[in-house]
């Protein structure tokens, strides 16, 4: 029987992210896996879901959350029980840096591993100013001894929390010891550890039958 949340993504994507989230959550969900170079991705029935014909995507009860922010904020929401949101008069570092992630770091990291650097003295166009102001601004969001939210684990750990183990791991963002200790908590989760099954399985399936 189909259950009634759906997980779109590939294992070699943003798309551990969203499952990451699921796993916290601890709802069941069904898992559609979708292809680089099948055409599934780009294929129409995946188009309506997301026009941008990229993964993850979630379906959860008819209604559709694309982009991985948006997905970690929509079930923190949708399953309140998890608790993965602050309480609504407490959520200023929750917003502040689950969307921070989103958009400066995320086009900082992304625009310095394509080796665009914003020209001196345009700083102010790009919405993270610079590479070395986004990540400096990371590192301050990271620098307790808990979670972003202070000792509340949230959706803003996950979706700022594998931006900081990615970018580590693929070196995309500098070793520094407040990002080396937030990973290192982050990494002890078991939701962290189920994902990171889930889906290095999944690879490893993938390149054998490739």
């Amino acid at each position: 029987m189909a259950l009634d949340l759906t997980l779109y993504t590939n294992p070699m994507s943003r798309g551990q992210i969203a499952r990451w989230m699921l796993e916290e959550v601890g709802e069941a969900y069904d898992t559609i896996l979708l292809g680089y170079d099948d055409g599934s991705m780009k294929a129409a029935d995946y188009r309506a879901i997301n026009p941008m014909g990229k993964v993850p995507a979630i379906v959860h009860g008819g209604r559709v959350v694309t982009e991985c922010a948006a997905i970690c904020a929509y079930l923190a929401d949708a399953f309140p029980d998890a608790g993965l949101a602050p309480p609504l008069d407490a959520r200023d570092a929750y917003y502040r840096w689950l969307f921070f992630a989103a958009g400066p770091v995320e086009a900082a990291v992304t625009n310095k591993a394509l080796g665009f650097v914003v020209p001196e003295g345009r700083e102010k166009m790009a919405g993270y100013g610079s590479f070395d102001d986004a990540i400096n601004a990371l590192e301050m969001a990271v620098s307790g001894d808990a979670w972003i939210c202070g000792e509340q684990f949230t959706a803003a750990d996950v979706y700022v929390g594998a931006q900081v183990d990615w970018g580590l791991a693929f070196e995309s963002i500098p070793s520094r010891p407040a990002f080396e200790a937030y990973a290192s908590r982050l990494r002890e989760r078991p939701a962290y550890q189920r994902q990171k099954e889930i889906d290095n399985a999944l690879i490893a399936e993938m390149q054998k039958e490739g």
